[in-house]
């Protein structure tokens, strides 16, 4: 699974996602794109599991980028903890995405094997997202 290898703080704040994506809007390696259409948070198993869908789709054809990391702590308490007791322990990492950020790039294949094997990793993700495609 993704996760970071070294954080200055292990806890964070939960935060506020608003707005649209800055960064990571242009496709930058690959010739087609799948970009996010909602502001959501994506956590490292769901990109694991796109990255899965596809290189089983793909096979070893194409070259797969994956834009995004999930850097994000999400902490969670156990099951009948009682109030108090302090924050709890580092549960996963996300991805906090927004719309307009590009999530996955392919390169090496044709649109119609891309097509499909970004709608397949699409079903694994709890977003709207839009296949792009490069303009030469």
């Amino acid at each position: 699974m993704l996760q970071p290898k070294k954080m200055k703080h292990r806890k964070w704040h939960k935060g506020r996602t608003r707005g649209i994506a800055r960064k990571g809007t242009e496709l930058a390696f690959g010739s087609f794109g799948l970009k996010a259409m909602e502001t959501k948070w994506i956590t490292a198993s769901q990109i694991e599991a796109c990255r899965k869908s596809m290189a089983r789709f793909l096979k070893k054809k194409g070259k797969l980028w994956i834009r995004i990391f999930p850097y994000k702590p999400i902490t969670a308490k156990g099951s009948e903890v009682p109030m108090g007791g302090g924050k709890g322990a580092v549960s996963y990492y996300v991805f906090p995405i927004t719309p307009g950020r590009i999530i996955f790039e392919l390169d090496g294949v044709e649109e119609e094997t891309a097509r499909e094997a970004f709608k397949k990793s699409a079903d694994k993700l709890p977003i709207k997202t839009v296949f792009l495609k490069k303009e030469i």
